[in-house]
């Protein structure tokens, strides 16, 4: 058994604060942004500390009616190893949907979107999750999402869905407290039962972040303080179990040092008000192992040819409204499935401003406007690099920008992006350069 403690999620724009920080035990890091083979100075100095690191994966989407790509399962596993991490994390969520499985376009979503709380959800991600501790060298732990619209029809609460999930797999849980108080404001559902029904013991660690309300939907933006009300679950849940470890998620917006020290004194005085004991020889299950169903947990499932089918039927339709402008399905509600889809499109226009910085500079204040326009009627449907390539290359067919100059540096750009590689790497300080000299 042992104890991860107070963490907080490492970024390239606060890893020289975070590594000067006290009363840090350990960092999660995001690990589709790490390559095995160069990892980032500051978590190889963190790492030599005894700061444990644990990769938190966002793109696998197991939740998915398809099944785990052996390429992303491979990449997760290689950052465990990497990193010398005692586990990896993912999200119970889709994030693509369509293709051969439902014979409709393949599309992407961009981010974290909720499952339906049925049986033929459950089987499939019960399958799914027991592929992806077949191919981990490590245990893995899944995160309960924030979620801005529910499905019709549901069968389950999510405590009861969760512990389900674990009772059939033997997977651990990361529960993001935050993630709770969205779905309380935005779905109705009380942190409070979700949190009885959870299989306490199967808890590896704790997220917890801020958001905003705003029009009465809660949005977890990871980039504002951590209001009272998530502190109150934090504390609710430790007076449940003592959790082996609690992390402070900020994404962007970042704060000076001294108000993360802040908030993650705050954090540590919700857990300490909670008080509850820990169990004699431990807390909960491992944070080590073997990666395979702890305990007696874990019954071999595999889920009907027709539950996936019917899945990815619902969640193409679903996806599809989100992204690519079709009608919102029977039962979901219509305004809610507006403000998500808004959500993704802002989503895809911050994400491609930090993958192709050189757009927004070529394009100015004009960038957000036309990249809203082009997401309305373009689907994202092969990752953030290529939704990049696709923007500037639909400019260019309809002849935009209109400033004649703008539009060969963005012409100029694109050749150079959309080859094996790049033509001249010095093309977007040029650009920079020509475009301060107006």
């Amino acid at each position: 058994m042992r104890r991860l403690g107070t963490g907080i999620g490492w970024r390239p724009e606060i890893a020289d604060a975070v590594e000067r920080m006290p009363g840090i035990d350990w960092v999660e890091v995001v690990a589709e942004n790490v390559c095995p083979g160069h990892v980032p100075d500051s978590l190889l100095r963190l790492r030599e500390r005894g700061v444990t690191v644990i990769p938190h994966g966002v793109s696998l989407g197991l939740g998915g009616a398809g099944r785990p790509d052996e390429g992303r399962l491979t990449a997760l596993a290689e950052r465990a190893e990497a990193l010398g991490a005692p586990l990896v994390t993912e999200h119970i969520a889709f994030v693509r949907a369509g293709g051969a499985l439902t014979a409709s376009p393949h599309l992407e979503a961009g981010h974290l979107l909720p499952v339906p709380r049925t049986r033929d959800a459950l089987d499939v991600l019960c399958e799914n999750v027991r592929i992806a501790q077949d191919a981990l060298p490590v245990p893995l732990a899944l995160e309960n999402i924030a979620a801005l619209f529910s499905w019709p029809g549901e069968e389950m609460t999510e405590g009861r869905f969760l512990a389900e999930l674990v009772e059939r797999t033997g997977v651990r849980l990361l529960i993001d407290v935050a993630n709770l108080h969205t779905n309380h404001v935005n779905r109705g559902e009380d942190p409070a039962e979700a949190l009885a029904a959870l299989p306490l013991e199967a808890i590896a660690y704790v997220h917890v972040a801020g958001g905003f309300e705003r029009d009465g939907v809660w949005h977890d933006s990871h980039a504002h303080p951590v209001p009272r009300p998530v502190l109150d679950i934090l504390a609710d849940l430790a007076s449940r179990v003592a959790p082996p470890g609690v992390l402070l998620e900020r994404d962007e917006n970042f704060p000076e040092p001294t108000e993360l020290e802040r908030e993650l004194g705050a954090i540590r005085g919700a857990v300490a008000a909670g008080r509850a004991p820990a169990p004699v020889g431990g807390t909960g299950r491992p944070v080590g192992g073997t990666g395979k169903p702890a305990g007696g947990g874990g019954v071999a499932v595999l889920a009907p040819p027709e539950a996936r089918q019917r899945l990815g039927v619902a969640q193409a339709a679903v996806l599809s409204s989100l992204v690519a402008g079709t009608p919102v399905p029977e039962g979901f509600d219509r305004v809610r499935m507006g403000v998500q889809a808004r959500a993704l499109a802002a989503k895809r226009a911050d994400v491609v401003a930090k993958v192709a910085p050189e757009l927004p500079v070529l394009l100015g204040e004009g960038y957000r406007g036309a990249f809203l326009e082009y997401a309305r009627v373009r689907p994202m449907s092969g990752g953030y690099r290529r939704d990049a390539l696709d923007f500037a290359e639909h400019l260019l067919k309809v002849g935009r920008p209109e400033d004649a100059r703008v539009r060969r540096q963005l012409r100029a750009w694109w050749l150079d992006r959309a080859g094996p590689a790049p033509r001249s790497p010095g093309l977007a300080e040029r650009a920079k350069v020509l475009l301060r000299r107006r």
